[in-house]
């Protein structure tokens, strides 16, 4: 078994939930490398974190270009810890009039993103001797709702390839982890989906009194993932009180 501190890999770590769990992860005792597109802002999460006495290390890199994360596991010395966090929505449109670039942008991300930093970074999990792989799917993942098909058929692919993963691999010193949040209000992700909208992102949340907070499901991750290591957290679910499903919200109006 590796000794010394743990390394963890957070993808998307640029913003919301995946800088969030960097911090809990770095507070939890990992050195945190944080990996995301946007090079100013790892940058300035890494500074953060050094100079509040945790170690971290910015790396850019984008999930979907598969020689880039061969060089970037290439440039690990250690992985114990991996939170395939990159992903998104794009788009509220029915099945008969979504674009297929968005349909394909977010399997891109969703689904192959994960494909590639997991095959990258599955040796280096073995050989820590007690590796953890953290998926971040959706509840989308787990039930669908009209407006959503392409996130849906996304989350769905990202759940079936850590359920997967999980059969295939059982028997080794990695465990498969699959957290699946509901409707989570942070500062960039509904505004993405529709391109920009505010208006539009505004709504998605309007009268839900306490939507969760990329720090409820960064505090999930981090409990998953510190949790012994013969003890493996294979699917959780969370939302907010106010939401029952993924159709039924709850809004004061």
């Amino acid at each position: 078994m590796t000794t010394g501190t743990p390394v963890a890999v957070v993808t998307g770590a640029s913003s919301g939930i995946g800088a969030a769990t960097a911090r809990g992860l770095a507070r939890a005792g990992h050195h945190v490398i944080l990996a995301a597109r946007r090079k100013d802002r790892i940058e300035a999460l890494a500074a953060e974190l050094v100079a509040a006495g945790h170690r971290a290390t910015a790396r850019v890199l984008d999930v979907t270009d598969r020689a880039a994360v061969d060089s970037f596991a290439a440039g690990l010395d250690r992985c114990d810890v991996l939170v395939n966090n990159a992903g998104g929505a794009l788009g509220a449109d029915p099945v008969a009039t979504g674009d297929p670039a968005d349909w394909r942008r977010m399997f891109e991300v969703n689904v192959i993103g994960v494909l590639h930093t997991t095959q990258a970074l599955l040796p280096a999990l073995t050989a820590s001797g007690d590796g953890t792989v953290v998926v971040l799917t959706s509840t989308a993942g787990h039930a669908a709702y009209e407006g959503g098909a392409g996130y849906v058929a996304a989350k769905h692919g990202a759940h079936v390839l850590a359920e997967t993963l999980r059969l295939e691999i059982v028997g080794t010193p990695v465990r498969v982890i699959e957290i699946a949040p509901g409707m989570v209000k942070t500062e960039e992700f509904a505004t993405t989906r529709f391109h920009g909208d505010a208006e539009k992102a505004a709504k998605v949340y309007a009268g839900v009194a306490e939507p969760l907070t990329a720090e409820d499901v960064a505090d999930t991750v981090v409990w998953a993932v510190t949790r012994p290591p013969h003890v493996n957290v294979d699917l959780l679910l969370l939302r907010p009180r106010a939401q029952a499903s993924n159709s039924k919200v709850h809004r004061e109006l």
